[in-house]
């Protein structure tokens, strides 16, 4: 089975488990910098333009540590428009004194950090697109280099922290799986996202529309891992925004071929991925 997305799909919201509530959402807005949009029952909606859900976070009880390495999320990286965003988001970590990982990945500068409950989150800014560079196979160049912390600093010294700005958005989640072959015959096959880079055979980048990549699949956590189990922390599900009905038609037509099962969450068609991560399919 052969098919493309439409160049025009992006991803929504993302859904995460998380033990506290309100734990949660004092780190996601004081710390991460997002607002909250509402709140019902264990359930917070938290945005960054004050109008869309960005990331849910549902409370769980008595959620489990899983005693193995398992097949789930890696992190989610939330997109913002530009290097002085970034530097502000950094200055604001440092002030709160969270461990941050960092990377220059030649298409992004990017920062790491765990939630309360271990879920990694990346932050980051794209280098203009024209900058990216291909390799002889066609291949995005991207590599793990330092990132000029310095340099973000200083865009962002005597500014005000107001959280993240509107224009943020989920650039992209990444994902630990157990067979890379088989989240690959998933998420090109049949949903329709192309290769846009490889790192040896133990991870793939993938997108649509030419991004330097959408979803990460990695088996860095070892092969033939088990999947997180719905009692532990970690990603509930997260939206592919399609740019029609007739690409949701297409889409939900090639996973019905495929022998997948489609359900209807919250209005909306979701399916499974190999991980067991429910994927909502909407339209923009």
């Amino acid at each position: 089975m052969t098919a493309i997305l439409h160049p025009s799909t992006n991803l929504g919201p993302v859904s995460l488990r998380i033990s506290n509530l309100a734990q949660s959402v004092r780190f996601y807005t004081e710390v991460v910098g997002l607002k909250m949009l509402r709140q019902h029952g264990r359930v917070a909606e938290l945005t960054a333009d004050g109008k869309q859900p960005l990331l849910i976070v549902e409370e769980v009880q008595d959620l489990v540590r899983p005693q193995t390495r398992t097949a789930g999320l890696y992190h989610f990286a939330i997109l913002v428009p530009d290097r002085e965003s970034l530097g502000l988001a950094l200055a604001n970590l440092i002030a709160h004194n969270i461990p941050v990982g960092q990377g220059d990945h030649l298409v992004s500068e990017a920062l790491y950090i765990n939630d309360p409950d271990g879920n990694g989150i990346e932050i980051y800014a794209d280098r203009p697109q024209d900058t990216w560079k291909r390799d002889a196979k066609g291949e995005y160049v991207m590599t793990t280099d330092p990132v000029d912390v310095e340099g973000l600093l200083a865009l962002s010294k005597d500014k005000e922290w107001y959280g993240l700005p509107e224009g943020t958005v989920i650039g992209h989640v990444h994902f630990h799986v157990s067979r890379l072959q088989d989240a690959r015959a998933f998420y090109c096959d049949v949903l329709g996202f192309e290769v846009t880079a490889h790192y040896g055979d133990a991870a793939l980048f993938i997108s649509a529309g030419g991004y330097h990549h959408h979803i990460g699949l990695n088996v860095w956590a070892g092969r033939g891992i088990p999947n997180t189990p719905r009692s532990a922390a970690g990603i509930e599900d997260y939206s592919i925004v399609l740019p029609s009905h007739e690409e949701l038609e297409a889409v939900t037509g090639r996973i019905r071929e495929a022998g997948l099962q489609l359900e209807q969450r919250d209005g909306v068609w979701a399916v499974q991925d190999p991980s067991d991560i429910w994927i909502r399919l909407v339209v923009a």
